[in-house]
Protein backbone atom coordinates (compact mmCIF):
# COMPACT_ATOMS: atom_id res chain seq x y z
CA UNK A 1 0.00 0.00 0.00
CA UNK A 2 0.96 3.61 -0.54
CA UNK A 3 0.64 6.36 2.08
CA UNK A 4 0.75 10.08 1.35
CA UNK A 5 2.20 12.02 4.29
CA UNK A 6 0.70 15.44 3.58
CA UNK A 7 2.80 17.44 6.05
CA UNK A 8 5.09 20.08 4.57
CA UNK A 9 8.81 19.53 5.33
CA UNK A 10 8.61 22.02 8.23
CA UNK A 11 5.50 20.35 9.65
CA UNK A 12 7.22 16.97 9.33
CA UNK A 13 10.18 18.20 11.34
CA UNK A 14 8.04 19.73 14.08
CA UNK A 15 4.95 17.52 14.12
CA UNK A 16 5.91 14.09 12.85
CA UNK A 17 9.55 13.19 13.32
CA UNK A 18 11.91 10.53 12.02
CA UNK A 19 10.78 7.76 14.35
CA UNK A 20 7.18 7.96 13.13
CA UNK A 21 8.21 8.41 9.51
CA UNK A 22 10.38 5.32 9.71
CA UNK A 23 7.46 3.50 11.30
CA UNK A 24 5.27 4.37 8.32
CA UNK A 25 7.97 3.26 5.90
CA UNK A 26 8.14 -0.12 7.61
CA UNK A 27 4.45 -0.64 6.86
CA UNK A 28 3.92 0.88 3.42
CA UNK A 29 5.44 2.89 0.60
CA UNK A 30 5.45 6.54 1.71
CA UNK A 31 4.90 9.50 -0.61
CA UNK A 32 6.18 12.78 0.87
CA UNK A 33 4.78 16.24 0.16
CA UNK A 34 7.85 18.39 -0.49
CA UNK A 35 6.19 21.77 -1.07
CA UNK A 36 6.41 24.61 1.43
CA UNK A 37 2.65 25.28 1.43
CA UNK A 38 -0.14 23.01 2.72
CA UNK A 39 -1.90 21.01 0.03
CA UNK A 40 -5.14 22.58 -1.16
CA UNK A 41 -8.00 20.46 -2.48
CA UNK A 42 -6.77 20.25 -6.09
CA UNK A 43 -3.13 19.71 -5.18
CA UNK A 44 -4.10 17.11 -2.58
CA UNK A 45 -6.00 15.14 -5.21
CA UNK A 46 -3.00 15.30 -7.53
CA UNK A 47 -0.59 14.22 -4.80
CA UNK A 48 -2.80 11.37 -3.57
CA UNK A 49 -3.86 9.77 -6.87
CA UNK A 50 -1.73 6.68 -6.19
CA UNK A 51 -2.25 6.71 -2.42
CA UNK A 52 -4.36 4.25 -0.46
CA UNK A 53 -4.11 6.27 2.75
CA UNK A 54 -3.60 9.98 3.46
CA UNK A 55 -1.91 10.94 6.74
CA UNK A 56 -2.72 14.63 7.15
CA UNK A 57 -1.70 17.41 9.49
CA UNK A 58 -4.22 19.93 10.83
CA UNK A 59 -3.59 22.32 7.91
CA UNK A 60 -4.58 19.78 5.25
CA UNK A 61 -8.33 20.05 4.69
CA UNK A 62 -10.38 16.99 3.87
CA UNK A 63 -12.89 18.72 1.66
CA UNK A 64 -15.88 16.83 0.36
CA UNK A 65 -14.89 16.85 -3.29
CA UNK A 66 -11.60 15.06 -2.83
CA UNK A 67 -13.05 11.69 -1.83
CA UNK A 68 -15.01 11.07 -5.01
CA UNK A 69 -11.95 12.05 -7.04
CA UNK A 70 -9.71 9.52 -5.30
CA UNK A 71 -11.26 6.10 -6.02
CA UNK A 72 -8.20 4.32 -4.67
CA UNK A 73 -8.25 6.10 -1.29
CA UNK A 74 -9.18 3.89 1.66
CA UNK A 75 -8.59 6.15 4.67
CA UNK A 76 -7.96 9.75 5.72
CA UNK A 77 -5.86 9.71 8.90
CA UNK A 78 -5.63 12.98 10.82
CA UNK A 79 -2.52 13.50 12.95
CA UNK A 80 -4.47 15.71 15.37
CA UNK A 81 -7.62 15.65 17.47
CA UNK A 82 -9.40 18.41 15.54
CA UNK A 83 -11.19 17.12 12.42
CA UNK A 84 -13.53 20.08 11.88
CA UNK A 85 -12.01 20.74 8.45
CA UNK A 86 -12.60 17.15 7.33
CA UNK A 87 -15.92 16.44 5.59
CA UNK A 88 -16.69 13.18 7.38
CA UNK A 89 -20.09 12.80 5.68
CA UNK A 90 -18.52 13.04 2.23
CA UNK A 91 -15.82 10.57 3.20
CA UNK A 92 -18.47 8.19 4.55
CA UNK A 93 -20.53 8.47 1.37
CA UNK A 94 -17.44 7.45 -0.57
CA UNK A 95 -16.71 4.59 1.85
CA UNK A 96 -13.49 6.21 3.12
CA UNK A 97 -12.49 5.75 6.76
CA UNK A 98 -11.65 8.89 8.78
CA UNK A 99 -9.55 8.68 11.94
CA UNK A 100 -8.25 11.17 14.47
CA UNK A 101 -5.39 11.06 16.97
CA UNK A 102 -5.86 11.13 20.72
CA UNK A 103 -4.92 14.06 22.97
CA UNK A 104 -1.27 13.35 23.66
CA UNK A 105 -0.69 16.98 24.55
CA UNK A 106 -2.61 17.10 27.85
CA UNK A 107 0.38 17.71 30.11
CA UNK A 108 2.06 20.09 27.65
CA UNK A 109 -0.99 22.36 27.33
CA UNK A 110 -1.68 22.33 31.07
CA UNK A 111 1.93 23.30 31.76
CA UNK A 112 1.64 26.21 29.33
CA UNK A 113 -1.48 27.36 31.18
CA UNK A 114 0.57 27.45 34.38
CA UNK A 115 3.30 29.40 32.65
CA UNK A 116 0.74 31.91 31.39
CA UNK A 117 -0.70 32.35 34.89
CA UNK A 118 2.72 32.96 36.43
CA UNK A 119 3.71 35.36 33.66
CA UNK A 120 0.50 37.37 33.86
CA UNK A 121 0.74 37.48 37.66
CA UNK A 122 4.41 38.39 37.98
CA UNK A 123 5.13 40.36 34.80
CA UNK A 124 7.92 38.08 33.59
CA UNK A 125 7.58 38.89 29.89
CA UNK A 126 7.02 42.59 30.55
CA UNK A 127 10.10 42.97 32.74
CA UNK A 128 12.25 40.94 30.36
CA UNK A 129 11.19 43.10 27.39
CA UNK A 130 12.05 46.24 29.36
CA UNK A 131 15.49 44.94 30.29
CA UNK A 132 16.21 43.84 26.73
CA UNK A 133 15.14 47.24 25.39
CA UNK A 134 17.39 49.05 27.84
CA UNK A 135 14.48 50.34 29.94
CA UNK A 136 14.19 50.17 33.70
CA UNK A 137 11.32 47.79 34.50
CA UNK A 138 8.72 48.75 37.05
CA UNK A 139 8.70 46.59 40.19
CA UNK A 140 5.00 45.77 40.34
CA UNK A 141 3.13 43.91 43.04
CA UNK A 142 2.33 40.41 41.84
CA UNK A 143 -0.22 37.75 42.70
CA UNK A 144 0.68 34.25 43.89
CA UNK A 145 -1.17 31.23 42.61
CA UNK A 146 -1.52 29.67 46.05
CA UNK A 147 -4.71 30.98 47.59
CA UNK A 148 -6.03 32.29 44.28
CA UNK A 149 -9.09 30.98 42.47
CA UNK A 150 -8.87 29.36 39.05
CA UNK A 151 -11.90 28.86 36.84
CA UNK A 152 -11.62 26.14 34.21
CA UNK A 153 -14.11 26.28 31.34
CA UNK A 154 -14.32 22.76 29.93
CA UNK A 155 -13.63 19.69 32.07
CA UNK A 156 -12.10 17.43 29.46
CA UNK A 157 -8.75 15.67 29.67
CA UNK A 158 -6.73 18.91 29.85
CA UNK A 159 -9.17 20.57 32.25
CA UNK A 160 -9.06 17.59 34.61
CA UNK A 161 -5.26 17.48 34.58
CA UNK A 162 -4.97 21.23 35.12
CA UNK A 163 -7.43 21.04 38.02
CA UNK A 164 -5.29 18.42 39.74
CA UNK A 165 -2.15 20.51 39.31
CA UNK A 166 -3.94 23.62 40.57
CA UNK A 167 -5.04 21.74 43.69
CA UNK A 168 -1.43 20.77 44.41
CA UNK A 169 -0.53 24.46 44.13
CA UNK A 170 -3.20 25.17 46.77
CA UNK A 171 -5.50 27.03 44.41
CA UNK A 172 -9.26 26.96 44.77
CA UNK A 173 -10.67 25.26 41.68
CA UNK A 174 -13.99 26.05 39.99
CA UNK A 175 -15.15 24.23 36.87
CA UNK A 176 -17.89 25.02 34.38
CA UNK A 177 -18.95 22.32 31.94
CA UNK A 178 -22.63 21.39 31.41
CA UNK A 179 -21.64 18.07 29.83
CA UNK A 180 -19.34 16.82 32.60
CA UNK A 181 -19.86 15.59 36.13
CA UNK A 182 -17.26 16.56 38.71
CA UNK A 183 -17.03 13.95 41.44
CA UNK A 184 -14.10 15.51 43.30
CA UNK A 185 -15.40 17.22 46.44
CA UNK A 186 -12.41 19.59 46.35
CA UNK A 187 -13.59 21.06 43.02
CA UNK A 188 -16.69 23.23 42.72
CA UNK A 189 -18.79 22.80 39.60
CA UNK A 190 -20.66 26.01 38.86
CA UNK A 191 -22.47 27.81 36.06
CA UNK A 192 -20.30 29.83 33.68
CA UNK A 193 -21.60 33.17 34.96
CA UNK A 194 -20.64 32.30 38.53
CA UNK A 195 -17.20 31.11 37.47
CA UNK A 196 -16.49 34.31 35.53
CA UNK A 197 -17.53 36.52 38.43
CA UNK A 198 -15.61 34.60 41.09
CA UNK A 199 -12.23 33.69 39.61
CA UNK A 200 -8.84 35.37 39.46
CA UNK A 201 -7.77 33.21 36.51
CA UNK A 202 -10.22 32.09 33.82
CA UNK A 203 -8.81 29.34 31.59
CA UNK A 204 -10.77 28.43 28.46
CA UNK A 205 -10.45 24.75 27.51
CA UNK A 206 -13.95 24.16 26.12
CA UNK A 207 -14.57 22.20 22.94
CA UNK A 208 -14.89 24.34 19.81
CA UNK A 209 -18.22 23.87 18.03
CA UNK A 210 -21.24 25.89 16.91
CA UNK A 211 -22.57 26.09 20.46
CA UNK A 212 -19.37 27.58 21.85
CA UNK A 213 -18.81 30.13 19.07
CA UNK A 214 -18.04 33.49 20.78
CA UNK A 215 -18.68 31.91 24.19
CA UNK A 216 -16.44 34.59 25.68
CA UNK A 217 -17.94 37.82 24.45
CA UNK A 218 -18.98 41.21 25.80
CA UNK A 219 -21.40 39.84 28.40
CA UNK A 220 -19.00 37.17 29.66
CA UNK A 221 -16.08 39.58 29.96
CA UNK A 222 -18.26 42.12 31.79
CA UNK A 223 -18.79 39.55 34.56
CA UNK A 224 -15.06 39.14 35.24
CA UNK A 225 -13.29 41.00 38.03
CA UNK A 226 -11.06 43.94 37.16
CA UNK A 227 -7.94 42.18 38.47
CA UNK A 228 -8.76 38.88 36.70
CA UNK A 229 -7.02 37.49 33.63
CA UNK A 230 -8.34 35.41 30.74
CA UNK A 231 -6.37 32.55 29.17
CA UNK A 232 -7.37 30.81 25.94
CA UNK A 233 -5.84 27.44 25.11
CA UNK A 234 -8.80 26.01 23.21
CA UNK A 235 -9.63 27.59 19.85
CA UNK A 236 -9.87 31.16 18.63
CA UNK A 237 -13.51 30.96 17.63
CA UNK A 238 -14.60 30.66 21.27
CA UNK A 239 -13.67 34.31 21.80
CA UNK A 240 -15.15 37.53 20.46
CA UNK A 241 -11.78 39.16 19.90
CA UNK A 242 -13.16 42.67 19.44
CA UNK A 243 -14.90 42.43 22.81
CA UNK A 244 -11.73 41.05 24.42
CA UNK A 245 -9.65 43.89 22.96
CA UNK A 246 -12.07 46.46 24.37
CA UNK A 247 -12.03 44.84 27.82
CA UNK A 248 -8.22 44.87 27.81
CA UNK A 249 -7.70 48.40 26.49
CA UNK A 250 -10.36 49.84 28.82
CA UNK A 251 -8.86 48.07 31.84
CA UNK A 252 -12.01 46.06 32.60
CA UNK A 253 -9.84 42.95 33.02
CA UNK A 254 -6.16 42.94 33.93
CA UNK A 255 -4.74 40.88 31.11
CA UNK A 256 -4.98 37.92 28.77
CA UNK A 257 -2.84 35.13 27.41
CA UNK A 258 -3.46 33.09 24.31
CA UNK A 259 -1.90 30.27 22.34
CA UNK A 260 -4.69 30.34 19.77
CA UNK A 261 -6.75 32.88 17.86
CA UNK A 262 -8.54 33.64 14.62
CA UNK A 263 -5.45 34.10 12.45
CA UNK A 264 -4.57 31.30 9.96
CA UNK A 265 -3.76 27.93 11.55
CA UNK A 266 -5.55 29.07 14.71
CA UNK A 267 -2.71 31.45 15.53
CA UNK A 268 -3.25 34.43 17.87
CA UNK A 269 -4.42 37.52 15.99
CA UNK A 270 -1.44 39.93 15.81
CA UNK A 271 -3.56 43.02 16.54
CA UNK A 272 -4.73 41.46 19.80
CA UNK A 273 -1.41 39.84 20.70
CA UNK A 274 0.48 43.15 20.52
CA UNK A 275 -1.54 44.77 23.32
CA UNK A 276 0.69 45.55 26.32
CA UNK A 277 -1.36 43.47 28.78
CA UNK A 278 -1.38 40.39 26.53
CA UNK A 279 1.09 37.54 26.22
CA UNK A 280 0.81 35.20 23.26
CA UNK A 281 2.49 32.14 21.80
CA UNK A 282 2.15 30.84 18.20
CA UNK A 283 -0.06 27.77 18.78
CA UNK A 284 2.67 25.79 20.51
CA UNK A 285 0.66 24.36 23.40
CA UNK A 286 1.20 20.80 22.22
CA UNK A 287 4.59 21.36 20.63
CA UNK A 288 6.80 19.19 22.80
CA UNK A 289 8.64 16.04 21.67
CA UNK A 290 6.55 13.83 23.93
CA UNK A 291 3.22 15.24 22.77
CA UNK A 292 4.09 15.21 19.07
CA UNK A 293 5.48 11.69 19.15
CA UNK A 294 2.38 10.45 20.97
CA UNK A 295 0.12 11.59 18.14
CA UNK A 296 2.38 10.74 15.22
CA UNK A 297 3.07 7.24 16.51
CA UNK A 298 -0.66 6.78 16.93
CA UNK A 299 -1.11 7.43 13.21
CA UNK A 300 1.50 4.73 12.52
CA UNK A 301 -0.53 2.25 14.56
CA UNK A 302 -3.70 3.35 12.79
CA UNK A 303 -2.14 2.87 9.36
CA UNK A 304 -0.86 -0.56 10.38
CA UNK A 305 -4.40 -1.60 11.37
CA UNK A 306 -5.90 -0.18 8.17
CA UNK A 307 -3.41 -2.09 6.02
CA UNK A 308 -4.60 -5.26 7.77
CA UNK A 309 -8.23 -4.35 7.15
CA UNK A 310 -8.84 -3.72 10.85
CA UNK A 311 -10.70 -0.80 12.42
CA UNK A 312 -8.16 1.26 14.39
CA UNK A 313 -8.79 3.19 17.60
CA UNK A 314 -9.65 6.76 16.66
CA UNK A 315 -11.95 5.80 13.77
CA UNK A 316 -14.94 8.16 13.57
CA UNK A 317 -17.02 6.51 10.81
CA UNK A 318 -16.11 2.83 11.00
CA UNK A 319 -19.67 1.70 10.30
CA UNK A 320 -19.51 3.30 6.83
CA UNK A 321 -16.04 2.12 5.85
CA UNK A 322 -16.60 0.12 2.66
CA UNK A 323 -13.22 0.63 0.98
CA UNK A 324 -11.49 -1.83 3.29
CA UNK A 325 -8.43 -3.70 2.01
Amino acid sequence: MKVLLAHTPEMRRNYYGDRSLNGLRAIAEVILHEGDQPLGAASLVDAAREADIIVADRMTEGRGGIFSQLPRLRAFVRCAVDIRNVDVDAASNAGVLVTRAGPGFVQAVAELALGFMVDLSRGVSRATADYQAGRKPEARMGRQLAGSRIGIIGYGSIGRYLAEVAKVLRMEVLVSDPFATVSDAAIRQVALDELLAACDYVVCLAVANEQTENLIGEAALARMQKHAVFINLSRGNLVDEAALARALTEGRIAGAAMDVGRAPDQMPTPELAKLPNVIATPHVGGLTPQAIEYQSLETVRQVEAIVKGEIPPGAVNAERWTRRP
